[in-house]
């Protein structure tokens, strides 16, 4: 009962830190995605209004296909993994024994001792041999599935919060700053959510927080630029 339960909350767990995942980058890409349209904007015209048209404009479009994308991405996911159990589960009815053997070489192959290897096998086979072979082939647990109508929502949530940093910098700021603020403001808002993207996916922390900055910087000037072009 106690290892049943425990499977259960560490299920539950990595749905939660998938939805997380979905949105920090949800939010990443609110700032990013409508700071580069206000920035742009700016460099081609001086209406605060035409600016703050075209980022309500990005925010709304990026919100419904960061929804949607998340959804179908989420979905997607779900109907491969749906296959490899099917796949799998044949596999087992046709070829107990050749998939017994993948398991455990893929132990021995990984360092531990055959005599070793043999006996985790025979456990975690007599046990679940679903389970067992699926996570060890296909590498993901039967039933943890994230749940496309929450990571869609936390998208269509997050997208819209990080767009409101950009938006709101470039409107209230006074005309002779808004560009450099904004500028500021965003990239400290890049490297809170870079940092905990490389939290959430057990990355270098100095090195996502580092290319997200970039990454956004380069948007931002590329966009500024090329609306310089047409003013």
């Amino acid at each position: 009962m106690l290892d049943m339960a425990t499977k259960k909350k560490t299920a539950t767990l990595a749905q939660k830190i998938n939805v997380l995942r979905a949105s920090v980058m949800g939010a990443n890409d609110g700032i990013l995605s409508v700071a580069g349209i206000v920035v742009g904007v700016a460099g081609a015209a001086t209406s605060s209004f035409a600016i703050f048209i075209s980022g309500i404009a990005g925010m709304i479009a990026g919100t419904v296909s960061m929804a949607m994308g998340e959804y179908v991405s989420v979905n997607t996911q779900k109907d491969s993994q749906r296959k490899a159990i099917e796949t799998q589960t044949v596999a087992l009815d046709n070829d107990y024994d050749g998939e017994y053997n993948f398991v455990k070489n893929k132990y021995i192959a990984s360092g531990i001792k055959p005599e070793l290897a043999d006996q985790a096998t025979q456990e975690m086979m007599k046990k679940d041999p679903l389970k067992t072979s699926v996570r060890e082939r296909f590498g993901f647990n039967v039933g943890e599935y994230t749940n496309p109508f929450s990571a869609a929502i936390a998208s269509m949530i997050s997208f819209p919060t990080g767009s409101i940093l950009p938006l709101l910098s470039i409107t209230l700021l006074p005309k002779n700053i808004r560009i450099v603020g904004t500028f500021i403001a965003v990239v400290v808002a890049l490297a809170i959510t870079g940092y905990i993207a490389a939290i959430l996916g057990n990355a270098n922390r100095k090195n996502g927080t580092i290319r997200n900055v970039i990454a956004g910087i380069l948007t931002l000037l590329v966009t500024y630029f090329i609306g310089r072009l047409f003013a």
